[in-house]
């Protein structure tokens, strides 16, 4: 990975803590584990753990239906030129 991605992600993965820590409701804890570039930089893996467990497939649909409103938070918070952004759950297993 380029010094440039390993920043960009780094930038996104900070961003997209305090926007999920702003928007998310409180039926589950979602934290942010890291961000991973792929595909050269066009694409940025952002990966979550979710508690409980059981309310994960409801957090990961609130996140993809939030990809823009978070691209659009980017856009206003970095300099960075904005990628792809995928939400991945990891909780440890």
């Amino acid at each position: 990975m380029s010094k440039q991605s390993e920043k960009a992600a780094e930038i996104i993965a900070r961003e997209a803590a305090k926007f999920i820590a702003r928007e998310a409701g409180n039926e589950s804890l979602i934290t942010v584990i890291r961000a991973q570039s792929a595909s050269h930089g066009d694409r940025i893996m952002v990966f979550v753990s979710v508690f409980p467990v059981d309310k994960a497939r409801a957090a990961m649909s609130f996140l993809e239906r939030q990809r823009e409103a978070f691209s659009n938070h980017l856009k206003q918070h970095s300099r960075i030129r904005i990628p792809r952004i995928d939400f991945m759950l990891d909780n440890g297993e």
